[in-house]
């Protein structure tokens, strides 16, 4: 007789170790602006360390309704997702300790190439995007400029679409294997203009054609019945996801990165 076939253990996913594995505090990131946990989350023999940001430890914002800022780190995390780039970590909406929040998976942030710097002059040179001038102290300023690196480009066509009023040069993490990630998008999804960013450095600049394809991915899928829009709707307003939708169409009318329009500051404070 011969012996009964052997089944695999069923892996756990990413995403049913972040919503379901048993949540367990470490420490707080001491300088974050709202609360945000370092936990490690367990299931099913699978562990892994996270961040989770409870809803209650929200920071009020005069521009953003109160408790929503874990909503839109998952919305943006779906919207990464739905442009196959891939820019941002894994991310739920889940109870924890301290009620609902967001729990993102911890990115170990890898040795990379610089991706921003301080040079002096007034042109960036080879390889780089100037950003503008920032003060460096004795009534002295430097060129701040970002890496002319394909991945910040992705990454800067991703908030052009979530509408990020806060991409900081500390949102920006090096993973393995050569991937970027960008972290904390409470501050997303707005239905007024207020992009604000360190990365102008392709303003004005055609869109790329695997960004132009992209694109018309994401109108595609936040259009009626998309599963995209479907998925929003969960999480953000219906303005909101319009507004959303409207931002994909007028990238792609205009073929081109956006640039600052003098309305709202153009550059996050402190930038990094």
């Amino acid at each position: 007789m011969s012996a009964p076939e052997r089944i695999p253990p069923r892996s756990v996913t990413t995403a049913e170790l972040l919503a379901e594995g048993e949540l367990t505090v470490r420490g707080r990131i001491r300088d974050a602006s709202n609360a945000a946990l370092y936990c490690t989350v367990s299931y099913d023999g699978r562990e892994a360390a996270c961040i989770y940001k409870p809803v209650a430890g929200e920071r009020p914002l005069w521009d953003f309704p109160d408790g929503t800022l874990a909503q839109r780190e998952v919305a943006a995390y779906e919207v990464s997702e739905a442009t196959g780039w891939g820019l941002v970590p894994p991310t739920v909406l889940r109870d924890g300790p301290y009620g609902e929040g967001m729990c993102q998976l911890w990115v170990d942030a890898a040795p990379d190439g610089e991706l921003l710097a301080l040079v002096d002059g007034e042109e960036p040179g080879p390889g780089w995007k100037a950003i503008g001038f920032a003060e460096v102290g004795d009534g002295k300023t430097a060129l701040l400029v970002h890496a002319d690196d394909e991945r910040l480009r992705r990454l800067a066509v991703l908030d052009a679409v979530i509408n990020n009023a806060d991409r900081k040069g500390g949102h920006l993490l090096p993973g393995d294997e050569g991937r970027l990630y960008g972290i904390d998008h409470g501050v997303t999804f707005n239905t007024e203009n207020k992009l604000r960013t360190l990365l102008w450095g392709w303003a004005g600049e055609p869109l790329t054609g695997e960004a132009v394809e992209v694109l018309k991915g994401l109108k595609e899928a936040l259009g009626e019945g998309g599963a995209l829009a479907a998925r929003l709707a969960e999480l953000i307003t219906a303005a909101e996801v319009r507004a959303t939708r409207t931002r994909v169409g007028a990238l792609l009318e205009s073929g081109k990165h956006p640039e600052p329009n003098g309305e709202w500051p153009a550059i996050p404070w402190p930038p990094v």
